[in-house]
């Protein structure tokens, strides 16, 4: 099993102030190093423009920091993933999924990874394969 990080994960363990920082950081602890993680650019600029905008730049960099030197795997979605994340956005337009969100979740399953490491509703909510009757595994709930 290898499980994409979301920015909510990330972006909760860098706060301790975050009202998911404890379950973040005993997840990750017992997570990182016997469970593959990843995430993706598009993840990473937006944990690092909230922790900037919210804790300030040296939040941000220490964050960037700290994946470098964990080497978790940076992936960058594709342009089929693009077009796939237009067709997401549309498919659902009860929800605010934003352009990253429909970017992850068509990453996702063009690479069949079915676990993130998230707190955001939205890997709930979201349903794809046939007949959209699978769903992502949200950890750690």
């Amino acid at each position: 099993m290898t499980v994409l990080v979301d920015t909510g994960a990330w972006y909760a363990l860098a706060d301790t102030s975050d009202r998911h920082h404890e379950e973040a950081r005993g997840f990750y602890t017992q997570t990182a190093g016997t469970t593959p993680l990843l995430t993706t650019d598009l993840i990473i600029a937006e944990t690092c423009a909230l922790l900037h905008a919210h804790l300030g730049r040296p939040a941000a960099l220490a964050f960037w920091g700290a994946l470098r030197e964990a080497r978790i795997p940076v992936l960058a979605p594709d342009p089929v993933d693009l077009e796939a994340a237009w067709r997401i956005a549309h498919a659902f337009p009860d929800q605010s999924f934003s352009f990253v969100d429909c970017a992850t979740f068509a990453l996702m399953e063009r690479l069949g990874i079915t676990h993130a490491f998230a707190f955001d509703a939205h890997f709930l909510v979201y349903r794809f394969g046939p007949d959209r009757q699978r769903a992502f595994h949200r950890l750690p709930r």
